[in-house]
């Protein structure tokens, strides 16, 4: 990326997929300017799935058409299409990028994945945040085809970097058409102002969903979500894909005092419920999130947080839980974490819980799950 040439731009996952689709449209018009090459590296295979169809018309079109993945076993591609496999730990692991080529047009797209997130994002895949450019020029999609060709070739058949050679052949023998920067400028000023339009569209519906919440729920402590909003934005629903954005979860089961139902009916018990959520949300950053998943248990959904920051956060939760006792003296109170920082996709909510019973049987105020196998990016 520093060796690009490029003004880097700092790019969200929906404009990304904006820019892509747009790149897609223009490799599938009709025009006498071929052959037509197009790669893609799409991180992961449930992205690539989502496009599948619009693959396989390209695959029908171009010369060559290459898709890049992360995975452990070749993917069935569309007829015409090569697959690339791509090692979870080396850097291409983390590109987000989509070229097409002909002699006489090219357009590219180049991200890398920061693997963190904007806090007002409808959800974390589409508020997922990267470090790219994109360009509606010839010779920018000549260098990354050339770029692409020297780091991948030694994996695609020799019939397939014969097509790509013959192609760049093609390309270097004419000059670019003139007026690309007059189509790439209409084309910024169209993207700038959707990102405009989608970061306004974020905020607003941000705070329509802290106004929805219940009463109850709103008063305890800012940030508290409801479990479901808490769901759609983790992406429980929707294209996601394990092994791109690390997550922290903690989930924290609070020991109920004795005589809990006799002081049920008491006035004070809204407020230790309060002191409870905010000891529980306390220092939470504008990107997290904490939900009540039950009376006494809650989860904290922290992107991007290190395994160490979210013990040291578990143990916080620890120590002001009990120092809650100053405040209300008769009221012993205590709490179980978990913790796990995970890749995966849907968050493994359900372990988080099964670990807290078994936290609790044994006394543990707080335990890890096993860490995960899966390779972060170079």
């Amino acid at each position: 990326m520093q060796d690009s040439g490029h003004d880097i731009e700092r790019l969200t996952k929906r404009t990304l997929v904006g820019v892509s689709h747009a790149i897609e449209r223009a490799a599938l018009a009709a025009a006498e300017d071929g052959p037509l090459v197009v790669l893609a590296l799409f991180q992961r295979l449930p992205y690539f799935e989502r496009e599948r169809a619009v693959y396989e018309r390209i695959a029908g079109r171009a010369a060559l058409t290459v898709i890049g993945l992360v995975d452990d076993h070749s993917p069935a591609l569309p007829d015409g299409a090569c697959a690339v496999t791509l090692d979870g730990g080396e850097d291409l692991a983390r590109e987000w990028t989509v070229v097409a080529l002909t002699p006489r047009f090219g357009a590219a797209l180049v991200a890398y994945d920061r693997e963190e997130v904007t806090p007002t994002a409808r959800t974390l895949e589409s508020g997922r945040l990267f470090d790219g450019w994109w360009r509606f020029r010839r010779d920018d999609a000549l260098h990354e085809t050339i770029r692409l060709r020297e780091r991948l070739a030694d994996r695609l058949p020799p019939a397939a970097v014969a097509a790509l050679d013959s192609v760049l052949g093609r390309v270097r023998d004419l000059p670019a058409t003139p007026g690309e920067t007059r189509t790439e400028a209409a084309m910024r000023l169209l993207v700038e102002r959707l990102d405009r339009a989608n970061a306004r569209d974020d905020e607003l519906r941000h705070h329509l969903e802290a106004a929805r919440r219940p009463a109850a729920e709103a008063g305890l402590a800012a940030g508290l979500a409801d479990e479901a909003v808490v769901r759609r934005w983790a992406g429980f629903e929707g294209t996601t894909a394990s092994g791109t954005l690390p997550v922290a979860l903690i989930g924290v089961r609070i020991a109920e005092p004795p005589s809990t139902p006799e002081r049920l009916a008491r006035r004070s018990a809204a407020r230790e419920l309060q002191a409870m959520v905010a000891a529980i949300s306390a220092g939470l950053r504008p990107v997290d999130r904490v939900t009540r998943l039950a009376d006494n248990e809650f989860l904290l959904v922290m992107p991007t947080l290190s395994a160490d920051d979210a013990l040291a956060v578990a143990y916080r939760i620890g120590t002001d839980l009990g120092n809650l006792s100053s405040t209300y003296p008769f009221v012993p109170f205590s709490g179980t974490a978990v913790v796990t920082v995970t890749r995966r996709r849907p968050l493994p909510v359900d372990e988080i819980r099964r670990a807290l019973d078994w936290a609790v049987e044994q006394g543990v105020p707080v335990a890890t799950l096993p860490r995960e196998d899966t390779p972060s990016p170079a």
